[in-house]
């Protein structure tokens, strides 16, 4: 297993990432079919939270193993990675949504536990014009590279790799604070984690969680090649109603 997970550019097709799943395969699917998506040369990559909160959590399983949908952990993968070993307190992964993993059977828990715990914490795609990175939160380093790096890095304190984890799968400052400051070594980072209302661009950091699993919600589809949105992203920052 590799923190960091690389791929080159698609010469064959498309290249898209799309915001939090939340257990809504089948509706991920019919987007996905609005696009005109090819899983014979495009390629899916997702930001996270690909489970907890909707009917369709235990599917998360078979989209991983699928060649063309490739997914960074978010802090509900986490959670359910540290369920099964009482690391999780049962309200709270409740309150979050993991009624449907506390209710599976032990044995399934630890499959997924150790399905999901084997997802990267951040992936690189090479795309015509420069990298683009690909985290759930935020990148918790000065540089992106600086962020790989030290995800990569054997000798690395306990302590401080769960930090970095924390903030990579959890933090909200960037957004919160409306911070413009862009991310150096890397054209673009594409995070979730934070259901806006529409996709806001912050310097060079993407989000593009908006809400799939809510009622009025919909799914964001970025194109990597161009950083085009759809639907497209407009200029002020819009919250999504928690």
């Amino acid at each position: 297993m590799s923190f960091v997970q690389r791929f080159t550019r698609n010469t064959c097709g498309r290249d898209f990432a799309v915001g939090d799943i939340h257990g809504h395969f089948t509706l991920l699917q019919r987007r996905l079919e609005e696009i005109g998506f090819d899983a014979g040369q495009d390629r899916l990559f997702s930001v996270g939270d690909l489970v907890d909160r909707g009917p369709e959590s235990d599917d998360a399983l078979d989209w991983i193993d699928h060649p063309w949908f490739h997914a960074v952990r978010g802090n509900h993968e986490d959670m359910a990675i540290r369920w099964p070993s009482g690391n999780m307190d049962r309200a709270n992964y409740a309150a979050n949504g993991g009624s449907w993993n506390i209710t599976n059977p032990r044995a399934h828990q630890l499959a997924v536990s150790s399905a999901l715990g084997a997802l990267p914490i951040a992936i690189e795609v090479e795309t015509e014009t420069g990298l683009v990175g690909i985290v759930h939160a935020d990148c918790p380093r000065p540089t992106w590279s600086e962020f790989t790096a030290e995800l990569v890095d054997p000798d690395l304190a306990n302590s401080r790799r769960r930090a970095l984890f924390e903030h990579a799968l959890w933090s909200r400052d960037r957004i919160q604070g409306e911070d413009h400051t862009s991310v150096p070594d890397v054209r673009a980072v594409i995070v979730g984690h934070t259901p806006l209302k529409r996709p806001a661009v912050l310097g060079n950091v993407h989000f593009i969680d908006t809400g799939g699993w809510y009622r009025d919600g919909y799914f964001t589809l970025i194109d990597l090649a161009t950083l085009e949105t759809m639907p497209p992203t407009p200029k002020k920052l819009e919250w999504q109603d928690a």
